[in-house]
């Protein structure tokens, strides 16, 4: 949304069922017929001509009236407002709502895609929107609306997301939305200044693309990860690009013989199927290249045997495995146990006397309909039921929620700080499998892959799981850390004190977002006595800071910042418990000697002070200058990690002082950096460069002060 873009600048080629779903549209043409005004009440305009054709091939007998009224809204309250390309601002709407129509999403849902800008860039209002169109597009609309910066700050980003994830989990189209849009604007993201480019790339690549993933929206995904990939890595993109081009122009093509001898083998046995070439997108050969090595013509691309019943998809598979020469390590069967993102098929490979394997997806039209198009596919889910299905009490069933949205709404709510919130929905979000175990009762957990019992009992049991004293898997006996694996039986074993509370240890084997921050919160809430202990004789005892006292005229000296209390002559000491740096809003307590220590509003030693009686007392920070913090990064282990932290650490002018990298732990790493910057106020700008390199999922204040 607001999109800045210019003349679409898709990088090569997109190959693959992207190309196939891809709107190919000429926007300068669509913005001459935009601008011709709207047409009769009778008439649709022609400008969205393009959007009724591909709406009425799915849905030939559908009301067109909403979409034409809101085509002449959405073109009334956008003119005027030009895209950087110099195209009118009514072709992004366009082009998002013919992305939507052509993936077969229903009428309520293009209908709130041509006005998803209205609210946000024009004086259109959401009431007006919801007299007008209803009140389900009125949610859609509002759900993807963009908070403003001048209320949230650097927090707008954060927010939004969690805004519309908190919308998607009562009404997943607001997503399906929010990702045609993302799209179109990757396509337009030619003009913009590199490291713009770079900066939405990347929460692209982070957010938006697990999520198309996760919604089963295949088709948006693979484009959105090669277009990310052409901007992240350009040379490797290029190289890749080249590999396509020299593929498509051999002689022969052993994936077409391969087509031509599946095809024989299916008349043969009288199936009806359709047998086609389904090319590999830039990301996809780029991975198998990396895995491979040296590439061969199979490896371009798979074959896709496209059926009309369940039962003749395992037709075709015996058919197959028959009269060719199977890879049996190779078969997978996804309608008999679906991914959680709605995928079903069957996969296999078949090997040529060359040596050369050819992988084979099966599956039925509808199946592969939702394989492209994941929750769009499904229609409107909101539809009323027959009634001898209704749900009691008015509530509306959602069959397309899936468990891991659910997860992820249940731990936002426990992670209020916008920050907090970004890099855990990142963590999150980065587990890219998920697993299916189940309890004695027969009801079932989703859980990411590699998730530990502990990751279950707080998926079970919420809070309550403190109480968890062991568990069965598979009927034994087993520690809280075990490692689950799909399709495991697990039984939490709870213990009855009801003082019982969860170990320290257990945040080593929490691998959720949702055990991991009710974890936090106990042990914040429930400090030990070594702890307390620990943390009265540091607001007593601090570390003398070079800082003045307001009466004294002194400079600050190059390592810390300047600041001034109301107590002329008291020596102030910032508190180590939170490592206050400007901007930070601070509060200062009088202690013992005469000495004012200096904390961070939000620091529990605040509460603490003032229940113990100290005096507040008025700080302020002053001139800000340079300044020495302590910051704690947490990130997944990957190649080359180190380097690409140190250098956006470097290209925000901060200069490490000290680094200490930590064994890594389940595959995670835990770094601890103190670092000189040449002005606090560039922490913030600091913490988000790093929490953007890739497998970062936190970077975190220190609470101690740091070298």
């Amino acid at each position: 949304m607001s999109a800045e873009a210019t003349n679409p600048a898709t990088p090569g080629p997109v190959t693959g069922p992207a190309a196939r779903w891809r709107a190919r549209i000429d926007l300068r043409r669509l913005g001459r017929a935009a601008l011709l005004g709207p047409a009769t009440r009778d008439r649709l305009p022609s400008a969205i001509s393009h959007v009724v054709d591909a709406h009425r091939a799915h849905y030939p007998s559908a009301d067109l009236e909403p979409l034409r009224r809101a085509y002449v809204l959405a073109e009334s309250s956008h003119r005027g407002q030009m895209r950087k390309s110099g195209e009118p601002y009514i072709t992004h709407p366009l082009a998002v709502t013919l992305i939507l129509a052509e993936l077969g999403a229903e009428t309520t849902t293009l209908t709130a895609s041509l006005l998803h800008d209205t609210v946000e860039d024009t004086d259109v209002t959401l009431d007006q929107v919801g007299e007008e169109f209803g009140s389900e597009v009125r949610y859609l609309v509002d759900g993807v609306t963009k908070l403003e910066k001048v209320d949230y700050g650097a927090a707008a980003e954060p927010e939004t997301f969690r805004k519309m994830l908190v919308a998607t989990g009562s009404d997943v189209r607001v997503m399906s939305i929010k990702l045609a849009d993302r799209l179109h604007n990757m396509r337009t993201l030619g003009v913009m200044r590199p490291e713009k480019q770079a900066r939405i790339a990347k929460v692209t690549r982070d957010v938006l693309i697990p999520l198309a993933e996760r919604l089963g929206v295949q088709a948006l995904k693979t484009e959105l990860e090669d277009l990310v990939f052409a901007i992240l890595h350009p040379e490797e993109y290029e190289h890749t690009r080249e590999l396509i081009v020299d593929n498509a122009s051999r002689a022969d093509d052993p994936l077409a013989e391969i087509a031509d001898e599946v095809r024989g083998v299916l008349r043969e046995a009288d199936i009806p199927a359709e047998v086609v070439i389904r090319p590999r997108h830039f990301v996809s050969v780029h991975r198998v290249a990396r895995k491979r090595g040296q590439l061969r013509g199979c490896d371009f691309g798979r074959l896709l045997v496209l059926v009309n019943e369940d039962a003749d998809c395992y037709g075709v598979l015996g058919e197959l495995h028959t009269c060719m020469t199977p890879v049996v390590s190779e078969f997978k069967d996804f309608i008999a146990v679906p991914k959680f993102n709605l995928y079903q098929s069957l996969h296999t490979a078949v090997a040529r006397a060359d040596g050369q394997v050819a992988e084979v997806l099966i599956r039925t039209h509808q199946m592969h309909k939702v394989a492209e198009a994941g929750v769009v596919a499904l229609g409107n889910p909101y539809a009323p039921p027959p009634e001898e299905h209704a749900p009691a009490d008015g509530e509306r069933v959602d069959p397309t929620r899936p468990g891991w949205l659910s997860r992820l709404l249940d731990w936002q709510e426990a992670a209020p700080d916008p920050d907090t919130f970004w890099s855990t929905l990142r963590e999150d979000l980065a587990q890219d499998r998920e697993i299916t175990v189940f309890r004695p009762d027969g009801g079932t957990i989703g859980l990411p892959e590699g998730a530990t019992c502990v990751d279950a009992a707080y998926a079970q049991y919420g809070e309550d799981a403190h109480a968890c004293i062991g568990a069965r898997v598979n009927g034994r006996l087993a520690t809280l850390s075990t490692v689950l694996r799909d399709g495991d039986t697990v039984q939490l074993l709870m213990g009855q004190d009801p003082a019982s509370e969860p170990s320290r240890e257990w945040l080593e084997h929490a691998h959720t977002p949702a055990a991991r921050i009710a974890i936090q919160r106990w042990l914040a809430a429930h400090p030990t006595h070594e702890e307390a202990q620990g943390a009265a004789q540091e607001t007593d005892e601090e570390p003398s800071v070079a800082l003045r006292p307001a009466a004294e005229g002194l400079t600050s000296r190059p390592t810390t910042a300047d600041i001034t209390v109301d107590q002329p002559g008291a020596t102030v000491r910032l508190a180590g418990c939170c490592t206050p740096v400007p901007p930070d809003e601070v509060t200062g307590f009088a202690v013992r000697g005469g000495v004012v220590t200096v904390h961070r509003v939000e620091c529990a030693g605040v509460e603490r002070m003032k229940s113990a009686g100290r005096a507040e007392v008025d700080v302020r920070w002053g001139d800000t200058t340079e300044c020495r913090v302590t910051l704690l990064a947490e990130s997944f282990v990957r190649p080359h990690l180190l380097a690409d932290l140190t250098e956006a650490m470097a290209l925000e002018g901060a200069e490490i002082v000290s680094a200490t990298i930590e064994p890594p732990t389940q595959q995670r790493v835990r770094h601890t950096y103190t670092l000189q910057l040449p002005d606090a106020a560039h922490l913030p700008a600091l913490m988000r460069a790093m929490r953007n390199v890739p497998g970062v999922y936190d970077v975190s204040r220190a609470q101690t002060p740091g070298g």
